[in-house]
């Protein structure tokens, strides 16, 4: 199992949203090889502009793992994340990121390049044509 192979979960999570009308953003979250959350976009449908993918999966992962900080965690998600979920990924000090698509508009790389832990890695580009689509097709339904 390698970057792919689990980009691919987080971009059938994204797939998920689109169909639910809401923005296809997906995330996985993996620990020891093993997925331990999945979500996408929520914001739509439970009225709440925090129910990013990211947020639910690094509370779910909390969860299961008891404990709040996910170091030994890496998040798989279609799209970089924005200056909240980069914030909270922060806080659980999760080990790796690994994303697809860059967002220039709000991605949390143009507003706040540091509010990841210092020791989290990233990744980007994994899929990234597949993550891009994905959004672009979205959009363009909406105009």
């Amino acid at each position: 199992m390698d970057d792919v192979f689990f980009m691919k979960m987080a971009l059938a999570e994204a797939q998920k949203a689109f169909e639910m009308n809401e923005v296809p953003v997906g995330a996985v979250m993996v620990c020891n090889d093993c997925v331990i959350a999945r979500a996408h976009n929520y914001t739509e449908h439970l009225n709440d502009i925090t129910a990013h993918a990211e947020m639910q999966v690094i509370t779910m992962a909390s969860e299961i793992l008891g404990g709040k900080y996910l170091p030994e965690c890496t998040l798989y998600v279609t799209l970089e994340p924005c200056v909240m979920c980069a914030g909270a990924l922060g806080w659980a000090q999760v080990g790796r990121v690994v994303f697809g698509a860059k967002d220039e508009k709000r991605g949390y790389l143009r507003f706040a390049p540091q509010a990841l832990h210092p020791k989290t890695m990233v990744v980007s580009g994994i899929l990234e044509k597949e993550c891009s689509q994905l959004m672009t097709d979205f959009f363009k339904q909406k105009r």
